[in-house]
């Protein structure tokens, strides 16, 4: 296998793919210096200069959809109708963007002691994102629309396992017209001494955000901190799915197996801790058990796969590793659980129960297809399972009591609380967690402010 950084290996096959040489150091300034430039000439640029580049990848995104699909395929494991509909969001981000910049970027007057008084979103400078490997072109999309709409620049580093992703996004910006230098990918290795620290600390460089582990956060926020710099952090999650007695048990069966096993369960907001309340769950837990038994694990070019390898073999072994010490501990798999014998770095559904606080499953995240299932006494106890956590990015209850519905989303402690649905990200509304998950936020009004200038002026 190469020695590069960038360096894409099949995950269903083990088969070495594209590779990308790191950028010299000579490289990387000339390139701190381009996204500089580009940006104070994009930051003055009219409004509908700007939203039509938008509209520009947003057509490209939904003509080469097939093509980007097959990519993610290829690199990150990704099943075919997945990674199709991720390109088409990512279109809809930049449609939505470009058809509301207009209002969200409008001065919004506010009454003061001043004769006249207003609050205005301004460009904030260049953008950079330390960017991961399961959803590569959603999480890039999700700083890079709003960005370019307020008249930021935009940095992207790249995961270092989809180097092709990285570059097929670049075509689309360069495709679609964008002025030279203003978005661009950056080929580093961030983990080595020094490098991280230099691109943050550059004058260009106005704002950084990151969506990875905790481990990536800590790093990012450090040297944003060093450097006073912006730093918007969206890291990983436990999310809890609440299953109380009064709920639809069969449709929130399918909905909660089909949000563990999205992009082979490898989501920061997939449905990882499920709590059943205790009078259902001789009903639910079968239900559960076959909506996650039907899932075809194989080929994610293959028609009919919805699971596909995990991305990695580290991956997988880190997975695997959590399962079977929760396993020792007391747990007991009901399904899967065991590393299959074919190529590649598959790894099945999995349900456990009979589980503790103390147990890796639970107590951290897990980022493969496994379920794992608690029984709570009542309400109160649901909630203080739920609640049970370092993180706090999603949470999805389901319920037939408006009642009980609303003091679940008052009380738990979450960015996001889904009633009778999938936790998701939804370009028209905030998306970001507390705790462990973050802090800070992306997508929606609060995201579009949240990487501009907000100015207030004043006029006596």
């Amino acid at each position: 296998m190469s020695v590069t950084p960038f360096c894409a290996v099949d995950p269903a096959t083990g088969v070495e793919g594209v590779t990308v040489e790191l950028a010299s150091a000579q490289e990387l300034d000339d390139r701190l210096v381009r996204a500089g430039l580009a940006f104070r000439a994009w930051s003055v640029a009219p409004l509908p200069q700007r939203v039509a580049l938008l509209d520009r990848v947003a057509a490209l995104l939904r003509a080469r959809a097939d093509e980007l699909a097959l990519l993610m395929a290829n690199e990150v494991g990704k099943p075919l109708h997945e990674g199709r509909a991720e390109a088409l969001k990512c279109a809809w981000l930049c449609e939505w963007c470009a058809q509301n910049a207009a209002e969200l970027l409008a001065p919004h007057p506010t009454p003061s002691d001043a004769s006249r008084s207003e609050v205005r979103a301004e460009p904030l400078g260049v953008v950079f994102g330390v960017m991961p490997w399961n959803f590569p072109f959603w999480q890039v999309f999700r700083y890079a629309a709003p960005s370019l709409a307020i008249g930021n620049g935009v940095l992207v580093k790249p995961a270092p396992s989809a180097p092709g992703c990285a570059l097929a996004l670049q075509a689309l910006f360069d495709d679609a017209g964008a002025p030279a230098g203003l978005v661009q990918h950056l080929f580093i290795d961030v983990a080595a001494p020094g490098v991280l620290d230099r691109v943050v600390a550059h004058p260009a460089v106005a704002a950084v955000t990151v969506t990875g582990s905790e481990r990536a956060g800590r790093a990012v926020a450090q040297a944003a901190g060093a450097a006073l710099k912006k730093v918007v952090l969206e890291l990983g999650g436990s999310d809890p799915v609440i299953v109380l007695d009064d709920a639809d048990l069969a449709r929130a069966a399918t909905t909660a197996a089909a949000s563990r096993c999205l992009n082979a369960g490898q989501s920061c907001i997939a449905a990882k801790r499920f709590i059943v309340h205790e009078r259902c769950k001789d009903d639910f837990l079968p239900m559960l058990q076959r909506a996650l038994a039907i899932q075809v694990v194989g080929d994610p070019r293959t028609p009919g796969t919805t699971v596909g390898p995990l991305a990695r073999q580290d991956l997988r072994a880190a997975l695997h590793a959590q399962v079977q010490a929760s396993v020792q501990a007391g747990a007991t798999a009901v399904l899967g659980g065991q590393i299959p014998d074919v190529p590649g770095w598959f790894y099945p559904v999995t349900l456990l129960v009979d589980l503790s606080s103390d147990m890796p499953v639970w107590r951290e995240e897990t980022f493969g297809p496994v379920a794992a299932v608690r029984f709570a006494r009542d309400d109160d106890h649901a909630l203080e399972l739920a609640n049970d956590t370092r993180y706090g990015l999603g949470a999805a209850v389901w319920t037939s009591s408006a009642d009980r519905a609303e003091r679940f989303a008052r009380e738990l402690r979450t960015g996001g609380v889904f009633v009778n649905g999938m936790v998701k990200s939804d370009p028209r509304l905030p998306f970001g967690g507390v705790g462990l998950s973050g802090f800070g936020r992306e997508l929606g009004r609060e995201g579009f402010y949240e990487l501009a200038n907000v100015k207030t002026v004043w006029m006596a």
